[in-house]
């Protein structure tokens, strides 16, 4: 780290917080990257310029938003987090709990990022990528058809289909979204592994939406994306009808 100050002295009035959003800066600038420690506290009170209990308080703040990780000890300080998909993950779907969404809206948001990436995926990926696709959700189908299939295993394929198939729109954003959507609350799949009759459903949906991806066939998949979504909210109206 460079010797000169990268800090200027806090604002009175307001000192934590101000302390609090330059090292956030800082952080998101680069110019303290994951894995380095901060100035220790007394250099950070030389370059604010104020006491250590406000440098405390802001240290506190970042880290509860998850910048940075406080270590104990001789090699101990306060370091930069390295935000991980994880953490949005589990925010985001705290939020969205508490506010109770409908889960149509779920649905509804998820077929308009999923219709997106299938284009993308079809203009963006190669032909190896897309046969591993195909090949992905064939392997779902061989795992179904087989003698008392696993429907957690089922499901965790389910889940690395969208990611990978996120992956090949070649736009990180859309990865990261649907790995955050994917860990930490999904359109309510799940339900439609619960019951034999979608689950046998979604999976043939699975493989002919792969196989019109692999065959570059955009309005063919994007009927099929819209075919998977109608039969989820017929299966999340058949287990309200039934609950």
């Amino acid at each position: 780290m460079s010797e000169k100050p990268i800090f200027s002295p806090a604002r009175m009035g307001r000192a934590g917080e101000d302390v609090a959003l330059q090292i956030e800066a800082a952080i998101l600038e680069g110019k303290i990257p994951p894995g380095e420690s901060l100035p220790s506290e007394r250099e950070l009170q030389t370059q604010f310029e104020i006491g250590r209990g406000v440098i405390r308080e802001a240290l506190r703040a970042l880290k509860e938003k998850g910048l940075i990780e406080i270590k104990k000890g001789a090699k101990g300080g306060a370091f930069v987090k390295q935000v991980e998909v994880s953490n949005a993950s589990e925010s985001l779907a705290l939020f969205l709990k508490q506010r109770q969404v409908d889960p149509a809206c779920l649905v509804e948001f998820r077929e308009s990022i999923d219709r997106t990436i299938t284009i993308l995926a079809i203009a963006r990926a190669d032909d190896i990528e897309k046969r591993q696709l195909e090949q992905a959700a064939e392997k779902m189908v061989a795992l179904l058809d087989g003698p008392d299939p696993d429907m957690e295993i089922l499901a965790e394929m389910d889940r690395e289909l969208n990611i990978q198939l996120a992956g090949m729109s070649k736009n990180p954003i859309f990865q990261w979204i649907m790995q955050a959507i994917q860990l930490g609350f999904s359109s309510h799949d799940d339900c439609l592994y619960a019951d034999p009759y979608f689950r046998r459903e979604t999976v043939a949906n699975w493989q002919e939406t792969t196989r019109q991806i692999a065959a570059n066939e955009p309005m063919r998949a994007l009927s099929s994306i819209g075919c998977h979504y109608a039969l989820l909210l017929d299966c999340l109206q058949t287990r309200k009808e039934t609950s």
